[in-house]
């Protein structure tokens, strides 16, 4: 059975989107099938990262029915398979994201997990988040992000959606950020992942590439394949990299 995973955060800035497109390829190294979908209607940029900003078939035509969302899946050089968006602002325009749900279910069967980046607000986070299975949220070690974290969280629960933990990102583990306590604590969820700030990540943007890809061995890709063994029940050992 295909196994739905938003990935959330409340708020911009935290990083979402580079977890999502790490969380990604970690879980394929894994030897999970995946596809990442970039569900940040009203601002994609998994293409962006990636280095393809300008595809002729994305999400947004999917949800117009203009193709079907299996022929708007492409692979990336690091073997990720994702379904990117649309940077061109004329197809953000009325855009039907209610249809999102039906658009996904198109993708039962194809893969194991889909990873599903989304935006941080707005009415097309609630079109989406009733797409998913899961919801992972992402914050940052701050009052701000944390309080727009549990806004996400109550509401993923009140729709009855699961919410495996929170992923703290952009770590420096210095004396201005919240414990792990502190954000368990205010949002009653547990966190699951910490990633740090590290130059690996900004090297791997310029790069293209996801940093589990590019810098394998970095702190960061660590961490995030601790998590992704941790959502898929898997064990796993840096010294024992698959």
């Amino acid at each position: 059975m295909t196994r739905f995973i938003g990935i959330a955060s409340g708020k911009g800035g935290v990083g979402r989107t580079t977890i999502a497109i790490n969380l990604a390829t970690a879980l394929s190294q894994f030897g999970r099938e995946v596809i990442l979908v970039d569900a940040h209607l009203s601002s994609p940029h998994i293409a962006l990262h990636l280095g393809a900003p300008n595809v002729p078939k994305t999400i947004h035509h999917a949800l117009r029915r203009t193709v079907h969302v299996k022929d708007a899946a492409y692979q990336h050089p690091s073997g990720l398979k994702l379904i990117p968006g649309s940077i061109n602002p004329e197809h953000h325009e009325d855009l039907p994201h209610k249809k999102f749900k039906d658009i996904l279910l198109d993708l039962i069967g194809t893969c194991e997990v889909v990873i599903i980046d989304m935006g941080p607000s707005g009415d097309e986070v609630l079109s989406v988040m009733r797409a998913t299975d899961d919801l992972l949220i992402v914050a940052t070690p701050d009052l701000p992000s944390v309080t727009e974290a549990l806004k996400i969280i109550r509401k993923a629960k009140e729709l009855g959606k699961n919410v495996p933990g929170i992923v703290l990102n952009r770590v420096k583990d210095d004396d201005t950020e919240l414990s792990i306590e502190n954000v368990e604590t205010i949002t009653d969820t547990k966190v699951i992942g910490v990633v740090h700030e590290h130059k690996d990540v900004r090297e791997s943007l310029k790069q293209r590439q996801p940093v589990v890809y590019s810098h394998p061995d970095s702190k960061v890709s660590i961490q995030i394949r601790k998590l992704a063994a941790n959502l898929i029940g898997e064990e796993y050992s840096p010294g024992k990299r698959r």
